[in-house]
């Protein structure tokens, strides 16, 4: 009997927390104050740490997080997650809105905000939780259940006991990113980017404990069998989710029935932007009667029956402080614009690349000027154009430099690029350190850019290989200040698993000039070991398809400098792995032996998965079309790559002739 009344106690703390949950998430009309919620929590948490045999499975004191994965199983949506095509002016709204009147006489549109956040599915059995993915490559995602139980805004139970899959966007606020960024950087950790990587990299965590501080919420879109629950149109779906439990944006949510309305939904929605308590980047358009959208369907790739509109990148003016030349581990020296700070499209920005001398002309930089920046795809800054209306009478023009900003070495000119010649520059040795341990070569995390910097000045390294002997400085580094014990031990550990890497990862931390990701993939496979690449000759390397004179000559002047092979042979002393670990390729007639670029958007899988695809059937991508192509691969706004294609006659696929290819193996 007992048991019967803390059962009966404890659902009842259940339904009083998640009506609380609904009235504050969904209706944005709190019915108890904050203490209330505390206490019917706390005292569901004392109960359950008594009787934890009572313990439900939706329980809300599940959100704290505390199982921990070693990885993430793939799921397989039972209806795909197509993403639409996006559109960037008003010719395209009024080109997408004459293109469904030629079906649909008197269509309605629903103008939703496009959340700026990654997508998530939640599948619910009885109206319970049992499991959210992300959306991968469409077909394919990532099991993220235990991450997106601890989500707040996530209805653990939902209001009616039905089976239902629900679509919508996983994000953080901007509060939640500043609070993030801030712990962070009293922790001594990188920075997010923006809200949308920090979203992503928090729901891609293997500890739930560590996205529930996080601070994710979650606004339910879509629903992809709407005729199953009676709905008729998309407004109705959005009505239903929010019964249902879920936060929607039903309060921004606008019907439109031309393109003008379209243009005047989104200009509101433009005009309260950086109001709102969460990125967007621009809005989706959608027919609203779900019948209109079964007659509309789909091409290959994508719905016809909705459109994804962009805002235009965001500008702001700064004024330029400083053009700051560094050296890259090529040599390569490129000018920089530091500028006041600014906060652009969602993250505070201090510098942007200015490329090389043509580019700081052309542009006509001077220090002291005010710019404009954006981000180019709202991800990398970039100087747009000077004022000169707000020029300085007493500006300077701008002017290369002669000689190396670092070791004072005279500089040499190739093409439109300037490169100090000193192997030995110091720069050049701290830029050749940051990337053997970058991600496209050996992947050694807690290794950024300064910590890098640092041991390089303190004289713990000097070439890639005492980054296995950093162990025994242990205890030293973690005297000195901002290196902890924890972060020091993480650090030695991902040094350490490193050497286990596949000897393509190895290929590209070398530095071999030429050789990047792919070129170094393509050599590993090809002869399996370090030593075997060493010995081929010239014309050995020359006669292997897509490499040529130039990447042959860097590849042999690599191996033929003593110094170089003394770094290799003290990785080797080290236990660092010479050998290739992937497996040959299964050939395939229509990708083995033969060469691949990429180009355009590509909508229903990424350009990593294309490429590891084509590569596992025995192709070669590449980045630029030449004579020696034999397949251009063709997305949405494919540029000059597919020009070339077609003026050179080179075969060219669709991403629909591509996934039908795959798709027989």
């Amino acid at each position: 009997m007992q048991d019967d009344k803390i059962k009966l106690r404890i659902d009842e703390l259940i339904n009083n927390i998640n009506k609380a949950s609904y009235e504050y998430y969904v209706l944005d009309m709190p019915t108890i104050t904050d203490q209330e919620y505390d206490d019917f929590y706390n005292e569901l948490l004392y109960l359950e740490s008594k009787y934890p045999e009572l313990k439900r499975d939706d329980s809300p004191t599940s959100r704290v997080g505390g199982e921990a994965l070693s990885k993430f199983e793939k799921v397989t949506h039972n209806t795909p997650m197509l993403s639409f095509d996006d559109i960037f002016n008003e010719d395209e709204i009024i080109s997408f809105d004459e293109r469904v009147k030629k079906v649909i006489s008197n269509p309605t549109y629903t103008v939703e905000p496009k959340m700026d956040g990654l997508s998530g599915s939640l599948l619910y059995k009885e109206g319970i939780l049992v499991r959210a993915a992300t959306r991968g490559n469409g077909m394919e995602g990532e099991d993220i259940t235990l991450n997106v139980k601890t989500i707040k805004s996530v209805p653990l139970k939902l209001t009616e006991p039905i089976d239902i899959e629900v679509r919508g966007e996983i994000y953080m606020s901007k509060k939640s990113f500043v609070s993030l960024n801030i712990e962070r950087e009293k922790n001594g950790e990188n920075l997010f980017a923006n809200p949308r990587n920090a979203a992503a990299g928090s729901v891609r965590q293997l500890d739930s404990k560590v996205t529930a501080k996080r601070g994710l919420d979650f606004m339910a879109y879509f629903i992809p069998n709407p005729s199953d629950y009676g709905i008729k149109t998309q407004a109705e779906s959005l009505e239903y989710l929010k019964k249902l439990g879920f936060v929607t944006n039903y309060k921004l949510n606008k019907l439109a029935h031309n393109a003008n309305e379209i243009i005047a939904c989104i200009d509101e929605l433009g005009s309260i932007r950086d109001s709102l308590p969460y990125e967007i980047d621009g809005a989706v358009l959608k027919v609203n009667d779900l019948a209109d959208e079964e007659r509309l369907g789909y091409t290959s790739r994508v719905p016809k029956w909705g459109i994804a509109y962009k805002f235009p990148a965001k500008e702001v003016l700064t004024t330029l402080r400083e053009i700051k030349f560094t050296v890259g581990r090529t040599g390569k020296i490129t000018p920089n614009a530091i500028f006041d700070p600014v906060h652009v499209a969602g993250s505070l920005v201090t510098k942007a690349t200015l490329h090389n001398e043509d580019y700081c002309i052309e542009k006509d930089v001077r220090v002291g000027d005010v710019i404009s920046i954006r981000k180019a795809g709202d991800v990398i800054p970039e100087v747009v154009e000077v004022k000169l209306d707000r020029r300085k009478d007493d500006s300077v023009s701008f002017e290369m430099i002669n000689n190396c900003p670092i070791c004072n070495t005279k500089l040499i000119k190739k093409d439109s690029h300037h490169f100090c010649p000193n192997v030995h520059c110091p720069a050049r040795k701290i830029e050749g350190l940051i990337y053997f341990a970058s991600k496209d070569a050996m992947d050694i995390e807690g290794l950024g850019d300064e910590i890098v910097e640092d041991l390089f000045n303190m004289g713990y390294l000097n070439d890639i290989s005492d980054f296995y002997k950093l162990d025994t400085h242990k205890d030293t580094l973690m005297s000195l200040e901002g290196y902890g014990e924890k972060s020091v031990t993480n650090l030695i550990d991902s040094i350490s698993n490193s050497r286990f890497n596949s000897l393509e990862r190895l290929l590209c931390g070398l530095g071999i000039k030429n050789v990047g990701k792919r070129t170094a993939k393509m050599l590993a496979i090809k002869y399996r070991n370090l030593d075997n690449l060493m010995n081929a000759s010239y014309d050995e390397l020359v006669s292997i398809k897509d490499i040529g004179e130039t990447i042959a000559k860097c590849i042999k002047d690599y191996f033929d400098d003593d110094k170089n092979i003394e770094i290799i042979n003290k990785l080797k002393a080290y236990g660092v792995n010479m050998e290739c670990l992937i497996e040959k390729a299964i050939e395939d007639t229509n990708f083995a032996g033969k060469t691949f670029v990429l180009t355009g958007s590509l909508t229903n899988i990424t350009r990593d998965d294309a490429r590891d695809k084509i590569e596992s059937l025995g192709g070669i991508t590449t980045n630029s079309v030449s004579k020696k192509t034999d397949v251009v691969i063709v997305g949405d706004a494919p540029g000059s790559k597919y020009d070339k294609a077609k003026e050179l006659g080179i075969t060219i696929w669709t991403e629909e002739d591509f996934i039908n290819k795959l798709s027989n193996n």
